[in-house]
């Protein structure tokens, strides 16, 4: 099942299209559907597909060799496969007439074999592929690597792409046609669990109950999930424990500089290139009261976990892993059931703006669109205009009871405190409900102009 990702197909299919050659750089988090896109796009073309794997480069050379000898017709290539790079692109160069599409997967692996890898592949496109007709695809999960090797100004790669597609996890739309027949409650669900990434929505069974598949994805030692944030951070980062944490510190409430400083016993010097690599992973995220005029020099920021799925492994697995491994599955699976609705309340906030924006054209095109607070004073959802001059207020309630009056009370009561364009702006009220509103409340929303949503339904 291949789901959405119209836009980055139309892109690479435009960009078939051209003429001269092409050098696109796909990268993103891993299992977010990288290899599942390019699968999608090379079908029916003529096309090389090399993984790269974490073996010698003796190695790999070998099954890149097999792969192109097939593609040729080479016997004696499928048999002998390069004895290096160069003899590869010089290959290439005296083979290729017409045009073909070369993945290289996972290209991180080779960087680590060669150090000097990424001045080889310019080497071999500035001198032999760039005058071909070659669609060449530099794919992988290393996100800092490929950045480093690629993106960066001072890469030796850099200048030579034609495009970049930075691949990320689905939103929450995209993610329910994993579970069509699952109500918006249940398709949430797996939502604040997988975060949207591919790899685990197909994890998880639309015809098992929440309790069954956290069960068998995330309380079973022995499944893939289990271990799959120690392995991520192994895999990506070269001090895993003090990442760890530093997330962990996170996961626990310690949301500013001070906090995470105090809790892990790291040194101020040393921790913002920690919490830079995190946000470059997009695990982590720092965020700022939406209207904070210069955001950079916001002494505001605080720090959480932007990664669903490691919000959740850290907030309920990592805590109870005695628990699960001496057996006591039941244990854990109550706790986590008892506090799920809470964890779940903080994903329908950032669900709703995403349902706001699909309904802009009620109010207006939003400038930005966040959360703020102040002091001990927060709202769930502000959104503004500057050229308008127009605000929205919004209020985000995930309970099994209805909202009545006195919660539109409390957000009017807020928005005074929000200091932007006082007295002269003209302002917006939007309530986000599980459980829908009071009839008193419906009444008072048809005249002022109050724009209630029931999960994600405009009423």
């Amino acid at each position: 099942m291949f789901i959405d990702r119209e836009q980055e197909l139309d892109y690479l299919e435009k960009s078939y299209r051209k003429e001269e050659s092409q050098f696109i750089v796909i990268y993103g988090k891993r299992r977010v559907g990288k290899t599942e896109l390019i699968k999608q796009f090379i079908k029916n073309k003529p096309h090389i597909y090399f993984l790269a794997q974490k073996i010698s480069e003796y190695d790999n050379l070998k099954i890149l060799g097999r792969l192109v000898g097939d593609f040729f017709n080479d016997k004696i290539l499928k048999i002998s496969g390069f004895l290096n790079w160069q003899l590869f692109f010089e290959y290439l160069n005296d083979k290729i007439k017409n045009k073909i599409i070369i993945v290289i997967d996972e290209f991180p692996y080779l960087a680590e074999i060669n150090k000097g890898i990424s001045s080889i592949f310019q080497a071999g496109w500035d001198e032999y592929l760039k005058q071909k007709p070659i669609f060449l695809i530099l794919c992988g999960s290393s996100i800092g690597m490929m950045e480093k090797e690629i993106l960066y100004y001072k890469a030796p790669l850099y200048g030579r792409r034609t495009g970049q597609i930075f691949l990320k996890p689905f939103d929450f739309y995209n993610s329910s046609k994993f579970y069509p027949n699952l109500s918006f409650d249940e398709k949430i669900n797996f939502y604040s669990i997988t975060g949207g990434n591919p790899s685990y929505l197909l994890k998880f069974n639309e015809k098992k109950s929440l309790k069954e598949n956290i069960k068998e994805n995330l309380l079973t030692p022995q499944s893939e999930l289990y271990n799959e944030v120690e392995f991520i951070l192994r895999e990506e980062l070269r001090e895993p424990r003090n990442y760890f944490s530093i997330i962990k510190a996170i996961s626990l409430g310690k949301t500013k500089i001070s906090e995470i400083i105090n809790e892990t016993g790291f040194q101020k010097s040393i921790i913002h290139k920690y919490l830079f690599v995190l946000e470059d992973l997009q695990i982590i995220k720092k965020e700022i009261p939406v209207t904070e005029k210069n955001p950079l020099k916001s002494r505001k920021g605080i720090y959480k976990i932007e990664d669903q799925f490691f919000k959740f492994w850290f907030r309920y697995i990592l805590p109870n892993k005695s628990l699960i491994e001496e057996g006591e599955i039941e244990k854990v699976l109550n706790l986590i059931l008892d506090d799920f609705n809470i964890f779940v309340s903080e994903v329908y906030e950032s669900v709703a703006i995403d349902i706001l924006k699909s309904y802009k054209y009620l109010f207006f095109d939003f400038d930005k669109i966040g959360k703020w607070w102040d002091k001990n004073e927060e709202i769930d959802i502000v959104a503004f205009s500057e050229k308008e001059n127009k605000i929205l207020f919004g209020e985000v309630k995930w309970t099994n009871k209805p909202i009545g009056i006195n919660i539109f009370e409390e957000l009017k009561r807020k928005s005074r405190l929000v200091d932007w364009n006082i007295n002269k702006r003209l302002e917006y009220f939007c309530i986000f409900s599980k459980s829908g509103f009071t009839d008193e409340l419906i009444k008072i929303a048809k005249k002022e102009k109050i724009f209630l949503f029931h999960k994600d339904n405009l009423i």
